[in-house]
């Protein structure tokens, strides 16, 4: 006897059936990338803007060399990778910054919470799609940078490169979502991520490679996760570095950078608007 319902293939979900955690991940996931590429500005600013960056400042500055501890390399090769490193940065950090707080403005968080969906997947669906967002914009950066500007890829240092974006973007990643935390606003929080990473940049070996720096550059850079996970990019495509090129110190720095931001998105995060009313959308009341 059987109950008339149609077979279904072994380890497939029945009809009907709701879908595992990974899948309600993966499309959540989807869905934010979806939504990012329908945002042109966002679209620009964190996979378009590096890519002119690169081209323009090879154009500028590429036949210079670029003195370090270990000896000279090129500048091609120096903007490559701390470009790469600043667009993963961007698509986790000030992605995270700008996004969350517009959905939540916009009451689109709150609604979420009330359907079956449980919360870990809403904000892992922003999390792991902002990754995976800097990963495509990382790879594209690299390409860009193996065929015009000679950049080496030597196979022995793509373990540190692997673990260093991992560690990297996972740290400013929570970081991000720290921002999106404490500022409730929406406008206020992009102001506020870019406020912070844009004069990083400037400290910490992204658009400058500034010889005998004064101190006071050295400690602001020192001292935030943004010139730590550069050079620890950078180092993976530096000639003059040897192979396996972890830099386990300046990974551990990030880390706890990274820590510190988690302990505060979970803490401090909310899912409620912030009371202004989402432009272009009129109250119930009013209609």
């Amino acid at each position: 006897m059987t109950d008339g319902s149609a077979p279904h293939e072994p380890g497939s979900t029945p009809r009907g059936a709701f879908p595992s955690a990974l899948g309600l991940l993966l499309r959540q996931t989807g869905y934010q990338i979806t939504y990012f590429r329908r945002v042109p500005v966002a679209l620009f600013f964190t996979l378009v803007l590096p890519l002119v960056m690169l081209v323009l400042f090879n154009a500028l500055f590429g036949d210079s060399e670029v003195r370090t501890d270990e000896g000279t390399w090129t500048a091609q090769q120096f903007f490559t990778g701390g470009l790469a490193a600043f667009t993963a940065v961007s698509a986790t950090f000030t992605n995270l910054a700008n996004m969350v707080p517009i959905r939540r403005d916009e009451g689109v968080l709150k609604r979420w919470r009330t359907t079956p969906l449980p919360t870990w997947v809403h904000i892992g669906g922003f999390v792991l799609s902002s990754v995976l967002i800097a990963l495509a914009g990382v790879v594209l950066m690299l390409a860009m940078g193996v065929v015009l500007y000679g950049l080496e890829i030597e196979p022995a240092k793509m373990p540190a490169a692997l673990v260093t974006f991992v560690v990297g973007v996972t740290s400013f990643a929570a970081l991000g979502m720290a921002v999106a935390a404490l500022v409730r606003q929406a406008q206020s929080a992009s102001a506020v991520a870019n406020a912070v990473i844009l004069p990083l940049a400037f400290v910490s070996d992204v658009f400058l490679a500034i010889d005998d720096a004064p101190r006071w550059m050295e400690v602001v850079g020192g001292a935030f996760p943004l010139k730590p996970f550069v050079n620890a990019f950078q180092d993976c495509f530096n000639p003059l570095v040897d192979a396996p090129a972890f830099a386990w110190g300046s990974l551990a720095f990030v880390a706890t950078w990274g820590v510190v931001g988690l302990l505060v998105a979970l803490s401090r995060f909310s899912w409620e608007p912030s009371g202004a009313a989402p432009r272009g959308r009129r109250s119930r009341r009013s209609e």
